[in-house]
């Protein structure tokens, strides 16, 4: 009775499973919609962008020293402090370049008042010679006459000559007075200059760094810095391009095209800043067979800071109606790249497709779609070849229950 009961429950086991049709491939028999986010193909203009690593540098960085020595007085600023062209910085002890202007001034005025003392006596010597060289030419018509013994034509003449050259010697001394004014007027202008080179003021708008002598120190003509100053507005981004995008960026800047550069702060990707390719380098590196190109950025914000690296994208060419995807929607494969192309009744197909470019989270597709087909975009793990899905909201996928 055992046994008859045992072999009816394992015969309606068996029936039961017979009756089970085969499943293809595990999932036939099910007609379950997979959840799936979808995108259309579209057609876009996507410019041609090189994204590589670039360094930040400041525009100019000067170290600021004394023209002048003497004792460091004070000091106006503080060390980070943001500073523009023409601020006060430092003051060096101005008395001795006080001493020295009045000096050269005292200097002036003693040549002034040879200088006039000689114009006089040179008025006196002409008057002096003129009336000399009347007499003398007096005393040779009579003595031609035999009027005067020759003896005081001689001498009439020799009080002429006496006269003239002690006018040419007046004249003399005026010159050498004149010249001395001219180089005790320069050295008023050079006292003049030291005192102005005792107030050091800023020579660009910049960031100061730390403060190098601090006041109460003697400092020495064009010795050490004082401090230094970054110039950060403009600011540069130096980075190097790959020898085969110099012929596409020497044709584009040679067009007169300002090719625009993005960059991002590798700390806060978030921000970008952008700004326009100022310098392509004179020659290739042989070494690493890159370019070496900079770029000018405002940097208003102070956004970019000197030594931080960034990563920098330059706009090349654009490609017109590039047929483009989600980057989500592209898929790795043994066979090189696919998507799940989603035909009219909601089943996928795996499309084999060709890639170009990337941008903006978006990649240009080569060959394999045309533009109105869908794609699926999040949720390929759930399907395979055949199946049909459910589009819904990306947000949704892997939240439980639709």
């Amino acid at each position: 009775m055992n046994k008859a009961l045992l072999w009816l429950a394992v015969s309606l086991v068996l029936t039961g499973c017979k009756q089970q049709p085969a499943r293809p491939g595990g999932m036939a028999g099910m007609t379950m919609l997979v959840p799936a986010s979808v995108a259309k193909v579209v057609q876009e203009s996507v410019p041609t962008e090189l994204k590589v690593v670039g360094t930040v540098e400041a525009s100019a960085i000067v170290q600021v020293k004394s023209q002048v020595a003497g004792e460091l007085m004070a000091t106006h600023f503080t060390e980070g402090q943001n500073v523009a062209k023409g601020d006060l910085l430092f003051e060096i002890d101005p008395r001795p370049y006080d001493d020295a202007l009045r000096q050269a001034q005292a200097a002036v005025a003693r040549d002034q008042a040879q200088i006039a003392q000689a114009e006089a006596s040179l008025e006196r010597d002409k008057a002096t010679a003129r009336f000399a060289q009347s007499d003398a030419e007096r005393q040779a018509e009579l003595n031609k006459g035999g009027l005067t013994p020759h003896s005081t034509f001689d001498q009439a003449q020799s009080n002429a000559d006496a006269a003239n050259a002690s006018a040419r010697s007046t004249r003399a001394s005026i010159d050498t007075a004149t010249a001395s004014l001219a180089a005790d007027q320069a050295a008023v202008e050079r006292a003049k200059l030291d005192l102005v080179y005792c107030r050091i003021r800023a020579p660009l708008s910049g960031r100061t760094g730390n403060l190098l002598v601090h006041a109460g120190n003697l400092v020495k003509v064009n010795d050490v810095a004082l401090v230094v100053i970054h110039q950060v507005s403009p600011i540069f981004v130096d980075f190097a391009a790959p020898e085969q995008h110099l012929g596409a960026i020497r044709r584009l800047a040679g067009e007169g095209r300002k090719l625009a550069v993005r960059v991002e702060s590798q700390d806060d990707p978030g921000k970008v800043a952008t700004g326009y390719l100022s310098v392509i380098d004179n020659t290739v590196d042989a070494t690493t067979g890159t370019i070496h190109l900079k770029a000018t950025f405002e940097n208003a914000d102070r956004l970019l800071w000197p030594g931080q690296f960034v990563t920098a994208t330059l706009t090349l060419d654009t490609i017109p109606n590039a047929v483009v995807v989600p980057a989500e929607a592209v898929q790795s494969g043994q066979q090189g790249s696919f998507v799940y192309a989603v035909k009219a009744d909601n089943s996928v197909e795996i499309r084999p497709v060709t890639t170009g470019p990337s941008w903006r989270g978006k990649v240009v597709i080569a060959s394999g779609l045309q533009p109105g087909e869908t794609v699926v975009t999040d949720g390929q793990m759930r399907i395979f070849p055949g199946a049909k899905i459910v589009p819904v909201d990306a947000a949704k996928l892997g939240t439980g229950p639709l």
